[in-house]
């Protein structure tokens, strides 16, 4: 199967876009000795091996065998990933159970998917078009290890739950629903291929139609903190080091890490300002047949086929090639195979001798499996991005049965900038799957980015975390990655940070003129500059407080300039006759409006003097020619309902909708000084919009209203807050993650699971003569096991919906089903979904039981649904006994 190209794609360098083209805008990932894509280039450019290696003492406590690690051919190294048993559970929300059982490779498959689409710069759940999402992982060595005493041991219902969270059907779909994807959702697992058959998938969905942005990406753990057995003739490597294409290669190891990619067609990135770190011009996939020795065997005729065909497709010639990442896992016969499929397919298009480069990324990080082709396509992509050429390591003199002297091929062994030649850079990557599934895909270096806009003097830059820790390493990080690229255009960082990120409770805001001087501000934690705040539970309603203040003339021409919301309001005043004379009023009904063309939905007005004449013309109790007459002195005659709460300048009270129709209501001093006093305690704060001390009016002033809003938990449209410009994406600094550790100990559970005797159940401990006695024990019951999921049984609320909480609705039919057998009682599978909390729960159970019923907060008096249940319950089982 192969992606089209279209008719118009040449071999030429050509900035003409093909519909066939596809950006890659995001990258996410998690190699041996690198958490990020920064990190990862590092270790490529300086050319760095991510080889751990482990001691007795480390091997025994994984729990090696002792005779294993005497076994001279034991190798005490591996390719690894730190904290693979931690987990951010709570972002995804998952509850402390379904985290522990979920295999840690779909918890990394989703934090990297995350993480890939912040780095491109997309909020799913504020980007118009559907993100489809295509992902495989390894072996599920989590179930095989930690939870195969439990998954033996248990029922249906749990069965069924550690399916669910393990296996690789779920993968993809999973990813979906917790991330609110709305395109395909397609697992795809072809062994070492996975990860670029992924990406090929992906890009036949984008050129489809059937998605607008996609994410394609895979993960392989291997087993936690061990090494490996050395045989003669397997790919394994008896020291640990993987020697592509070397005269002494024997083999590579195998590694775990995940990578991810986001993609979009190139016409739509180019025009929705996206980073673009590389081209996707053509890729295709095959299959060997049983054209080979064996079904574990490679085979040339496959391989140079599938790459014939991408460069097909790709409409481009093998000499405008510069560089392919081989498959190279440095064994004795597959290293010559590939190196002659690659000659072959090159061989169709040129003769030249000794012009590309070769590579192989597993010399640095191991063999990752289903990732395998993710890392060499990242490697890929960022050297293409950077043009510079990064070196295969451990390579001295060639495997005598390559032919590199009369080829197209050498092995690049240093780090060096890319020559440009004579059109764009062209790189291929090879992925070989056991089975004989094949792909490759065409690269080439991402267009020229446009020089950035002259924008406005002043921007607003947001973050968010989910606790006070984890904001303040979010901005650490920011300031870091702004200082060490000064030149970054802010306004693209503003559009990244408010357009990319989900707002999450714990925020701070900055308003900053450039990008040294944000990354200045967020260093020193300067209190002046940073707005911060964390809402406890709803966000806190602005009541907006309006002086009659106003600006000078340089303040109101700068906001005229620089926000077209502003403008379109004092065009506005103009078209009704507004004057000279009129400016502060004009002025203060523009900033008003204009907050609230941002999306501010303001609990209130509170008005003093001329302020009222806003107020009035804000809350549309007058149009705007009657507010002039009004802020002129003169009292209109015909007086609307206003759409906002007023507090009457005149009364200091709300108005009522009488009292707003008469004009005496409007006017009058307004002492507020006891404003703060009357909110308190009902959700409501003031929020002078006036400036403080003589401060300017103008745009960092308004900026820093929407700033200071934004952190009582506003909900900002920052497409209007950012002034309609053309939106710019840059990589940034991605979610802190607040990981903790969710892990099956191997046995733990069924040395646990010993089945109850009669007389521990429940029903053996109820009392017939206190009902309030055997609530209690259901109560407790319930508490202790929806605590159990949930992570501690504080985490239990009698009275808050347990889907809020996260459960979902296997986890309650296997706590019913615990039920039963404690109450010896056929408990309704279905009672937590028509009574969601514990409390109301356990009310309709005691009516059901007979064991009495207490009011309940949860299910109010008079709604007839418990009394039904109980009566249809009661004729069920026929006379109480």
């Amino acid at each position: 199967m192969t992606v089209s190209a279209s008719a118009s794609a040449s071999d030429s360098a050509s900035d003409s876009v093909s519909d066939s083209d596809i950006a890659i805008i995001g990258i996410a990932c998690r190699f041996p000795g690198a958490d990020s894509a920064d990190k990862f280039w590092d270790v490529l450019r300086e050319g760095r091996e991510t080889l751990t290696r482990y001691t007795d003492e480390e091997l025994l406590a994984a729990g090696v065998p002792a005779d294993r690690l005497a076994d001279p051919r034991y190798v005490k190294a591996a390719q690894t990933i730190p904290d693979t048993d931690l987990f951010d559970s709570e972002l995804f929300q998952f509850t402390h159970d379904e985290a522990e059982i979920l295999d840690p490779q779909h918890r990394i498959f989703l934090e990297c998917a995350h993480e890939a689409l912040e780095r491109a710069g997309y909020d799913p759940q504020r980007t118009d078009g559907r993100i489809g999402v295509y992902g495989g992982a390894g072996m599920n060595t989590y179930l095989l290890h930690n939870l195969g005493e439990r998954y033996r041991a248990a029922g249906s219902v749990d069965h069924y739950r550690l399916m669910l969270a393990n296996d690789k059907d779920f993968l993809a779909t999973r990813t979906a629903y917790k991330l609110d994807l709305r395109g395909p959702a397609i697992s795809i697992n072809t062994a070492c291929s996975t990860a670029l058959v992924a990406v090929h998938t992906a890009c036949l969905a984008l050129i489809g139609g059937e998605c607008d942005v996609a994410l394609a990406g895979a993960v392989h753990l291997g087993p936690k903190d061990q090494g490996y057995q050395y045989q003669e003739g397997m790919i394994f490597s008896p020291d640990g080091h993987c020697r592509a294409f070397d005269a002494e290669a024997q083999g590579t190891v195998i590694g775990s890490g995940a990578g991810m990619v986001v993609l979009k067609r190139l016409s739509d990135a180019l025009a929705d300002g996206d980073w673009i770190h590389a081209v996707v011009k053509g890729s295709a996939v095959n299959n060997d047949g049983s054209n080979k020795t064996g079904y574990t065997a490679p085979s040339i005729a496959g391989q140079a086929e599938v790459i014939a065909d991408a460069q097909e497709v790709a409409g481009i010639a093998p000499d405008t090639i510069g560089y392919v990442e081989a498959h190279g896992t440095g064994t004795p016969l597959g290293d010559p195979i590939e190196v002659a499929a690659l000659t072959r397919a090159f061989r169709q298009g040129t003769e030249r001798v000794g012009f590309c480069a070769l590579g192989s990324v597993k010399t640095n990080i191991g063999h990752l499996d289903t990732a395998a082709g993710m890392a060499g396509l990242i490697k890929t992509a960022l050297m293409l991005e950077n043009a510079t050429l990064v070196p295969s390591l451990h390579y001295t003199r060639p495997n005598p049965e390559i032919d590199f002297e009369t080829g197209p091929f050498y092995v690049n062994t240093e780090t060096t900038k890319w020559p440009q030649g004579e059109g764009l850079r062209r790189a291929g990557v090879s992925s070989f799957g056991i089975g004989g599934t094949n792909a490759h895909v065409i690269l080439e270096e991402p267009p020229a980015r446009a020089a950035a806009p002259r924008g406005r003097d002043r921007e607003l830059l947001v973050l968010s975390a989910r606790s006070e820790a984890a904001l303040q390493q979010s901005g650490a990080a920011l300031a870091r990655h702004l200082k060490q690229r000064p030149d970054v255009d802010i306004a693209a960082v503003a559009q990244t940070l408010s357009l990319g990120r989900r707002g999450h409770g714990h925020r701070l805001a900055l308003v900053a003129k450039s990008t040294r001087d944000a990354a200045m501000a967020l260093a020193l934690g300067d209190a002046d500059r940073l707005h911060q705040g964390a809402p406890n539970g709803e966000p806190t309603a602005p009541v907006l407080v309006l002086d009659g203040s106003g600006a000078d003339a340089a303040d109101r021409a700068e906001l005229y300039d620089a926000v077209p919301a502003y403008q379109d309001a004092v065009d506005a005043c103009t078209r009704a006759g507004a004057g000279e004379a009129h400016q502060d009023f004009v002025h203060g009904y523009a900033l008003a409006s204009t907050l609230l063309a941002w999306g501010i939905e303001p609990a209130g007005l509170a008005v003093t003097g001329a302020g009222a004449a806003v107020a009035a013309a804000l809350a549309g109790a007058l149009p705007l020619e009657a507010a002039l007459a009004l802020a002129e002195g003169r009292t209109p005659g015909e007086w609307r309902a206003p759409g906002l709460p007023v507090l009457s300048p005149r009364t200091g009270a709300w108005m009522t909708e009488e009292d707003s129709r008469t004009a005496h209501t409007w006017t009058g001093a307004g002492d507020l000084s006891g404003l703060d006093a009357q909110l308190t305690g009902t959700g409501r704060c003031a929020f002078p919009l006036a400036p403080q001390d003589d401060e300017p009016a103008g745009l960092a002033h308004l900026l820093g209203l929407a700033a200071r809003l934004w952190t009582l938990g506003a909900d900002l449209d920052f497409d209007a807050v950012n002034g309609g410009a053309d939106t710019r994406r840059v990589p940034l600094p991605t979610h802190r993650f607040e990981r903790r550790r969710h892990w099956a100990v191997p046995g733990a559970h069924a040395a646990t699971a010993a089945e109850p005797q009669d007389t521990d159940r429940l029903i053996g401990r109820f009392d017939a003569q206190d009902p309030e006695h055997n609530r209690h024990l259901v109560t407790d019951y319930l508490v202790e096991e929806i605590g159990k999921v949930l992570g501690g049984r504080h985490l239990a609320a009698l009275d808050t919906s347990l889907f809020d909480l996260g459960l979902d609705s296997l986890v309650l039919i296997e706590i019913v089903a615990k039920l039963t057998e404690e109450l010896d009682f056929a408990v309704p599978a279905t009672s937590f979904v028509e009574f969601p909390t514990i409390r109301a729960f356990v009310d309709n159970l005691a009516e059901l039981m007979g064991f009495g019923a207490a009011p309940s907060a949860a299910a109010p008096a008079g709604d007839g649904r418990t009394s039904r249940r109980a009566q249809r319950a009661a004729a069920a089982q026929g006379p109480a006994a």
